[in-house]
């Protein structure tokens, strides 16, 4: 009985990550397909280009974190650590383009709702959790543990964006509140998993998800200060 208990919990596991990979990619889907992906079909405006350049560096983001998880349940670690050369030049992609795309929204005034210079902490601190967690993970790619449970939440850490575009009067009338929500609600959800079939909280799950969760409200109370407002004035101009 414990050994088939055992076996089950090891098959989960291999699982787990493909499966939370596939669902961060549908979200992602869902929340940008009337503004990206399908706005031809929507009617919606056509994209300038840097925001499609901004929307294929993401996408594909999601994309080879979905073929690396893949790749790893599958056992062929081999591709996988030659992919992740690619993985690690794209994480740096993802920061650049995304910090630019951040300050030029700052500098059209886009925002969907707060005052753009305000709303810029949001896009911004994106990209320094992500900075954080996977540039950590990549630099411990050697600890497997560490590496994949790092490049998890790091990734997650992004999904914000996509959440706060889904046609839902729950989500469109509460934003930043709702993408924020769900998302720590989906990380501590994998961090609850995790912990379930390890029997123990892993470290790495433990503080990544802390960071996360705590930088939510922390860039709220970051955007009222003068400091903010003259570092977003600074950058715009």
């Amino acid at each position: 009985m414990t050994v088939h208990l055992g076996a089950d919990r090891g098959r989960a596991r291999s699982r787990f990550y493909p499966w939370i990979a596939l669902t961060a990619c549908l979200i992602v889907l869902i929340g940008f397909s009337r503004t990206y992906y399908l706005n031809t079909v929507f009617g919606t405006p056509e994209l300038p280009p840097l925001r499609h350049i901004h929307g294929l560096v993401m996408t594909l983001w999601f994309v080879l974190f979905f073929v690396q998880a893949t790749l790893v349940a599958k056992g062929r670690t081999d591709l996988h650590r030659r992919l992740g050369v690619l993985g690690a030049l794209w994480a740096a992609l993802v920061v650049v383009v995304g910090v630019i795309t951040a300050i030029d929204a700052g500098q059209r005034g886009a925002s969907p709702g707060p005052p753009p210079l305000m709303f810029m902490v949001v896009p911004l601190g994106d990209m320094v959790i992500f900075t954080i967690l996977v540039g950590t993970g990549l630099s411990l790619r050697r600890r497997s543990d560490m590496h994949k449970r790092l490049m998890l939440v790091g990734t997650l850490s992004m999904l914000p964006a996509a959440i706060a575009r889904i046609p839902l009067a729950v989500v469109q009338g509460h934003r930043p509140m709702v993408p924020f929500g769900a998302t720590d609600l989906i990380i501590l959800a994998c961090v609850a998993y995790d912990t379930w079939t390890h029997r123990r909280l892993h470290p790495a799950f433990g503080w990544a998800a802390l960071l996360v969760v705590a930088s939510h409200p922390l860039r709220f109370m970051l955007a009222q200060t003068d400091a903010w407002m003259r570092f977003a004035t600074w950058v715009t101009q």
